[in-house]
């Protein structure tokens, strides 16, 4: 049976990026900031953070858990936003991403052939994109020299991030998942020790 042209689509409930990690929101920012305003807001909103931290009577571990990974997030941001290059590279890969979700929905609901095509693409390219600017980016910043000083972040943080952005990267793909044609996707999976050898010998690479 062939649809209506003038049949509404269903509404949706969710934003159409939800779930995929937006740096220049988490510091407040439009995308056309400039690495200036990239500083600036990160400096503000890390002293915000340390001294929300600092004022903290009582820090459990659920609480400790959370600023951490608020503070991987903000040194993730400017790691990501303050390089031209990897700021281009990173919201090219996002938003190329987002229009690939869009199109393999709209032939899911056509009935296209292409949905399968479509589908294994978009498989492919969140698993890197995730991989890529929410985990191996987000460890390279712990090191980098401007976020240690403005954050104090130190090996035992990075330690302890890597199981906290793991769940971080779960619950924005489940996010995603919830608004898909279908979940079938392959399920994302990482060998983790391969990734944190592949992770510390970038690291170890980088200038200091």
């Amino acid at each position: 049976m062939s649809k209506q042209k003038n049949e509404p689509k269903p509404e949706r409930t969710q934003r159409d990026d939800q779930g995929y990690v937006n740096y220049f929101e988490i510091l407040g920012l439009s995308e056309h900031a400039k690495p200036g305003d990239v500083r600036k807001a990160y400096k503000r909103r890390m002293k915000e953070l340390v001294s929300e931290i600092g004022q903290t009577s009582e820090l459990t571990e659920e609480r400790r858990s959370y600023y951490l990974l608020e503070m991987a997030k903000l040194n993730a941001a400017l790691y990501i936003l303050r390089d031209p290059g990897l700021r281009d590279s990173y919201w090219q890969e996002r938003n190329a991403l987002i229009e690939l979700e869009s199109q393999w929905r709209q032939a899911e609901e056509s009935g296209s052939e292409e949905a399968d095509t479509l589908r294994r693409q978009y498989d492919t390219r969140i698993r890197s994109f995730l991989a890529r600017y929410m985990e191996e980016l987000v460890l390279e910043a712990g090191r980098d020299k401007e976020c240690v000083e403005a954050s104090g972040w130190d090996e035992a943080h990075e330690r302890h991030a890597s199981r906290l952005l793991r769940n971080y990267r779960q619950s924005m793909y489940q996010q995603i998942l919830e608004r898909l044609p279908y979940f079938d996707l392959t399920p994302i999976t990482f060998d983790w020790e391969e990734r944190k050898t592949k992770v510390r010998s970038l690291l170890e690479k980088a200038p200091h």
